[in-house]
């Protein structure tokens, strides 16, 4: 109605809105964008860049901790990928089937499931019995513990190296060291698997038969991994393998073996088991080898024969020749220097250590290169003309300078040998491939160069490094890196990933590619040697790219000679992907060595094997650089 008095507009009351306050929905918003227009153009863009930044957070947050590892990269360009290939390849063919990802426990996405690897008894891993005693003895006695502490991300090590875990790129690294160690554990086991399977006491195991091969009789493969399953942390296997040792390996057998051979694997194996683990069991299985393995050395010139019977007690060289190979001959001093020091029975440093004097005062050499045989009876050199590092004389060079870091440095002659062999390397045997330019190391034959580089000779450039880190020169170091990348390029530039055994480097100007392999050379035999050198080149630069490139090797040994039944098998054809042929043989130094160094490049704990406290023989087998007081 019309109301009265000073009131000139009209009045209506809205019956149902208590209170009498009553808002249009419409007239609201418009309100709100009124305001809005109200505020400034300055105080406008603060709030929207606000508002941005909290949404930019949000989705930053939920990328961070949905998959943090899942876009990692790394130089190659492989990223975090799984350590077995997600191929399933046809068994007809030749090549190996892949069994599916989801049978393994890994993710389709992202790295490897990480493991909790701290054996207890609440997981049942814990031995029982004997064995339970024997670990109750390790935990006693144990020199190097095992590898079985998990620092997670967001937790600080043992030796304050991750001070700042909360920010991501550590947490990242962490994670990603702990599940490349994972795969190497995983290929491991199923590497064992296979042996125990289908080998267990023999030497070598034949994965694709599902059987094995004899060349002593001695149980090598086992022998050879016993200090890798320690490192690994690996308690239920070791315990297996550990009472095989003690109730079944005897070398009271009318058998012969190869003086190298079972120096670098089953000496060196069982001193190295002794020392990491503290159990006097290894140390008179070492004891009782050493000693039958003497016989070798009673020659006219006190140059070992090549073969020994540990039965008998008698020794003689090939068949065909009264040669022996020069690297056979001074590649067994570490292992008995060591049992001299344990036992205090100087016979066996004494009958190792006349070899190296009479290698020193020969002539013969070139630059400090020597030939690749010497005769057991005149003890000279023969094929005089011949110069390689890579078989039959490569462990010459590398044990040159190890026996120099065994002894605490001071046996000069040693040193002087070594560095002399690394000028002589450098003056006659290094050149460059083309169109690339890659570093390698040739041959010599009568003064003729050939540009022929086997595999072997990738155990160079981890040498030349171990030789700088104590002290030598750092053109050495320089060196080490070119030859690296050589060595990787040897399997980077094959098909399948996996160098041949043999390269021949292109010095044309005009070719295309820098590696050539001849059909003769394609095979692959699961070498550790590029993998060693990338353990010590990482351990001593601290570099990832070679964390990398192992990790690449990795996953082609998995997609290319993994056995689906168990074990892994050399191949014959490394340029051939879809048909690479197994060999059906898995050498007792894959598990030795190739594994052993696979885990210790990819761990960031330099006290895992502490390289200031242990030298490597030939075969990956840890033994302790002596104080230097004595």
């Amino acid at each position: 109605m019309l109301s009265q008095g000073k009131k000139d507009f009209v009045s209506l009351t809205v019956g149902g809105n208590e209170g009498g306050n009553y808002t249009n929905g419409k007239q609201r918003k418009l309100s709100y964008w009124r305001k809005w227009n109200q505020l400034s153009r300055l105080q406008r863009s603060l709030i929207l860049f606000v508002l941005v930044l909290l949404l930019f957070t949000v989705i930053v947050a939920y990328l961070r901790f949905s998959a943090p590892l899942e876009e990692y990269k790394g130089r190659d360009g492989g990223g975090v990928e799984l350590p077995y290939g997600e191929e399933l390849r046809d068994q007809s063919k030749g090549s190996l089937h892949e069994p599916p990802l989801e049978k393994k426990g890994y993710q389709r996405r992202g790295p490897p499931l990480l493991q909790n690897r701290v054996f207890s008894k609440k997981n049942g891993s814990e031995p029982q019995g004997v064995a339970a005693e024997i670990t109750e003895f390790f935990k006693s006695k144990s020199r190097i513990g095992w590898a079985d502490t998990v620092i997670s991300p967001g937790t600080k090590s043992s030796d304050g190296q991750k001070e700042n875990a909360a920010e991501l790129d550590d947490s990242v690294e962490w994670q990603l060291a702990e599940s490349r160690q994972e795969a190497v554990r995983k290929a491991f086991q199923h590497a064992w698997k296979g042996y125990k399977d289908f080998a267990w006491g023999h030497d070598e195991l034949k994965p694709i038969s599902k059987s094995y091969s004899e060349w002593f009789g001695l149980g090598l493969t086992l022998i050879d991994a016993l200090d890798t399953m320690w490192i690994m942390g690996l308690k239920k296997e070791f315990m297996e393998a550990r009472q095989w040792v003690a109730e079944n390996l005897s070398f009271n057998k009318n058998v012969e073996v190869n003086l190298f051979e079972s120096t670098i694997r089953i000496l060196g194996g069982l001193l190295s088991t002794y020392h990491l683990t503290g159990d006097e069991l290894f140390l008179e299985k070492a004891k009782d080898i050493g000693s039958r393995l003497m016989p070798a050395f009673k020659t006219p010139s006190k140059i070992p024969y090549s073969d020994v019977n540990i039965g008998t007690g008698t020794a003689h060289p090939p068949q065909w020749t009264t040669d022996s190979t020069v690297a056979e001959v001074t590649s067994i001093q570490l292992e008995f220097r060591e049992l001299s020091r344990l036992t205090g029975d100087p016979k066996y440093q004494d009958a190792v250590m006349e070899v190296m004097k009479k290698v020193h005062n020969l002539d013969g050499k070139h630059d400090g290169l020597v030939p690749m045989f010497i005769n057991t009876n005149n003890g000279k050199f023969t094929h005089l003309g011949m110069y390689t590092l890579g078989a039959r004389a490569d462990s010459y060079y590398e044990y040159l300078l190890k026996q120099w870091i065994q002894g605490g440095r001071k046996e000069t002659e040693l040193l002087e040998d070594y560095l002399q062999a690394v000028d002589g390397v450098q003056k006659n045997l290094v050149k460059k491939s083309a169109p690339l330019g890659l570093t390698f190391v040739g041959e010599l034959s009568y003064r003729r160069f050939s540009p022929k580089m086997d595999h072997l000779v990738c155990f160079l450039p981890g040498t030349l490094a171990l030789g700088a880190h104590n002290g030598l020169s750092a053109e050495h170091m320089e060196l080490a890196k070119q030859l690296m990348e050589t060595c990787y390029q040897m399997y980077a530039q094959m098909e399948t990933g996996l160098s041949p055994e043999i390269a021949h480097f292109n010095m044309d100007a005009a070719g295309t590619h820098d590696v050539i392999v001849k059909p003769a050379d394609r095979h692959n035999l699961l070498r550790p040697e590029t993998v060693e050198s990338l353990f010590y080149l990482y351990r001593f630069t601290k570099d990832k790219k070679y964390q990398r490139w192992g990790w690449e090797i990795l996953q082609n040994f998995n997609k290319y000679t993994r056995v689906e039944s168990g074990g892994y098998t050399s191949i014959n054809n490394v340029q051939d992907p879809a048909s690479p042929s197994p060999r059906d043989k898995m050498e007792s130094f894959f598990l030795g060595e190739t594994l052993k160094y696979f885990y210790l490049l990819f761990s960031n704990d330099p006290d895992l094997i502490n390289l200031d406290k242990y030298i490597f023989n030939t075969e990956a087998h840890a033994l302790p650089i002596w104080p230097q007081a004595e």
